[in-house]
Parts: C-alpha cells; structure tokens; sequence
C-alpha cells in the first residue's frame, strides 16, 4: 500500500528490500534489470514506479575516476552480494571477464591461486570494513599481472587491500567515490536536472576532508601536543593523543611503563593505543616520538589519515619526563629516527613558537600535499 498510494516523488531503497520492490513497478531500468535490484524509485506521471540502480553509475565512475580500465581483461569479483552484482554488470557491459569469487562457490579462497592471471581485482565483501580495519580478503602479491585495484568500501578510506595495493604501486580506488557519484545520479533523477561531474569532485573531497585524521609525528618535545589541540580546534575536529590512550589503556604513563616493564613492553600497548586511535575519523592525532620505530604503526595511521612532520631544531627538544631521551640521548634518538620521519611524512613543518602560526603552516602544507596528489591523499 505505501508503494502504491504513499506521498512520494522518489526514494532510496536499501537492503533487504532491493529485490522486494521490483514485482510493484512498471517500468525498470535496464542497468536495474541486468543487476536483479533497485535502490531508486521515481513516481511516474501516471502513478506507476520506475525503479533504477545508481549503484551501477556509481561504480562504473568509480573505476573510471582511478582509470582502471577492465575491458578484455579479467576482473575478479571478491563476494556475491548485492554489490558483486553490480561489479558483474559494469565489467560486462564494459568488455571484461568477471569471475566471481565466494566462499563455497566453484571459485572460491581456498583455490583463488588459479585465477593469479587476473588483471583486476574487486572487492564487494564488508571484509577490512570499520570496525574490523586491518583484514583483507586477498594477499595482493598472488597476483603479478594486477592492474587495478578496487573497494566498494570507504571506512576506513584506505583498507587492508588498497594499503597493499598503494605499497605495490597498483593503481587503486576505494568507496567514497562510488558513493557519492550513486547519490548524485539518484539527484538526477529525483529531480530530473543533470548534475555537473565537478560537483562530484568537491563533494568527495568536502566528505574526505570531514573523514580525514591529520597525524602529528616528531620527536618527543616538538610540540605534537599543544599545536594538535590547537589544530583540532581550528577544524573543528576532534583531538587525541596516543600517550593519553595509553595511559586510559594501562592506567600507567608511558614514561612509568618504560621504566618499570622497559620498552618493548611499551611499544606493544603504544601499538594498540594506534590501532585504536587509527579507525576513528575526522580527528588530530598526537603520537609519541617513537612511534615510527616500529613499523606496525604505519597502516593503522595511514588508514584514514595524512601524517604531518613536525621539525624543531635539536637544542629546543626537551628531554625532561622523557626515558628514552634521557637515557639514549636526543641526538642519538634524532639520527635513528628522522629517516622514518622523512619516509612516513605527507607534509613536512617546522614548529614555530606561536602554535597557531604552526597550525596555518600545517594546513597550508596539507592543501599543497593534496593538491599535488590530485587531492587523493
């Protein structure tokens, strides 16, 4: 009765009713027929429902976006879902070679190393999705001919899969463009006007910059702290701090814990205290100084973020309530350190002495950043 008579102009249609919506239609698209689901409605003059899927729009921009061509190649499609459909559709209509891979299916995990030919790769699983950051449905190095990498999901903005992928210099692509280009091909037809394709463009970075953590790295005494609060408050964004995370972890400083059980006792909770921290979004995030010791870190922080160097010279660094400085000397610490400073930075500031004039620095450098990269970051 409420797709009969209901009030409506249009809506969105999700899971579980995808399906169970086409039998009270009159008309349907033919990307919604070829794909067996509808997520868009329209009311026709006439009363009836036409039923569409931008799902299809969504992912062929994507693809197109990262330039990842599929025809006469093979694409496997990871999942057979509502979303494999869609992939299904797209890479047929485009002239490639989908093969499904599910669980139980003739083409599953356990024999994916047939198909290592493959030249493009598409997940449609929730696997590596927020809250389970970290897991991958596929170890990419199976697959030497890879050309292209795609993720219908976009939290955390950079997967377990496209990590990888980023690390081989596969192109890839992750959710959030598909996304938003479903929803503005959904405004199209809700109202009937065409949508420029820039209006995509400044949709997804407005969302990836409102999504984005900005992660300040440095050595201990720079500054991470109070130039974070500082830059979250500007933003408008939330601020954390890994030593604080692992005080609330351990309920000990990072300093006591050093002391007391020495530092590979403290990297581990560090490690955790990052995992955690990494799958939040829209947040400023302090680490401490040695954080890139360890290699583990990267991915967490990576995950949603751009990660920011702070430089201050060695003679204003600080090594008061600071173990390792003391100990091992902040030059000595400074040498080892600052190539893995340099390796995991997106930007590069130096610590000025008012805090806010280091914020406007930091996102003066992140928008330079972003723009080099096409404001993919």
């Amino acid at each position: 009765s409420f797709l009969a008579d209901g009030d409506f102009a249009g809506i969105n249609v999700t899971i579980p009713y995808k399906k169970a919506v086409i039998p009270y239609l009159s008309e349907i698209s033919d990307a919604a027929k070829k794909i067996g689901s509808v997520n868009t409605l329209i009311r026709l003059p006439d009363g009836g429902l036409r039923g569409d899927n931008t799902d299809y729009y969504g992912f062929a921009y994507m693809l197109d976006r990262a330039k990842i061509h599929v025809a006469g190649k093979k694409c496997l499609i990871l999942g057979s879902g509502g979303a494999s459909l869609t992939a299904v559709a797209v890479v047929t209509d485009r002239g490639g070679t989908p093969v499904v891979i599910s669980r139980s299916g003739e083409n599953n995990y356990e024999n994916i190393s047939r198909h290592a030919d493959a030249d493009v790769i598409i997940n449609t699983t929730p696997v590596g999705m927020y809250p389970n950051n970290g897991e991958s449905p596929v170890d990419l190095s199976v697959f030497p001919r890879l050309s292209g990498v795609a993720d219908v999901i976009y939290n955390p903005c950079r997967t377990a899969l496209l990590l990888q992928a980023e690390k081989l210099g596969i192109p890839h692509v992750g959710g959030l463009t598909m996304l938003v280009a479903q929803a503005k091909r959904a405004n199209e037809l809700f109202f009937g006007t065409p949508r420029p394709d820039s209006l995509m463009d400044s949709v997804t970075a407005q969302m990836r910059n409102d999504m984005e953590n900005i992660i300040l790295i440095g050595m201990p005494g720079c500054g991470k702290s109070t130039v974070g609060r500082a830059l979250a408050k500007a933003l408008g964004k939330k601020f954390a701090d890994t030593d604080e995370e692992i005080v609330r972890l351990s309920g000990r400083t990072p300093a006591d814990i050093i002391r007391e059980d020495g530092e590979e006792a403290f990297r581990r909770i560090e490690h955790e205290a990052v995992c955690r921290l990494g799958k939040s979004s829209g947040c400023v995030i302090a680490t401490g100084g040695g954080v890139v010791t360890r290699a583990e870190n990267y991915d967490p922080l990576h995950q949603n973020g751009m990660l920011v160097f702070l430089r201050r010279p060695l003679e204003e660094l600080s090594s008061a309530g600071r173990p390792l400085s003391q100990s091992v000397g902040v030059e000595a610490l400074y040498e080892k350190r600052l190539p893995l400073y340099e390796a995991w930075a997106d930007a590069r500031v130096d610590t000025l002495e008012n805090p806010n004039q280091t914020v406007a620095a930091i996102l003066a450098a992140v928008k330079i950043t972003k723009e080099k990269a096409g404001g993919s970051i």
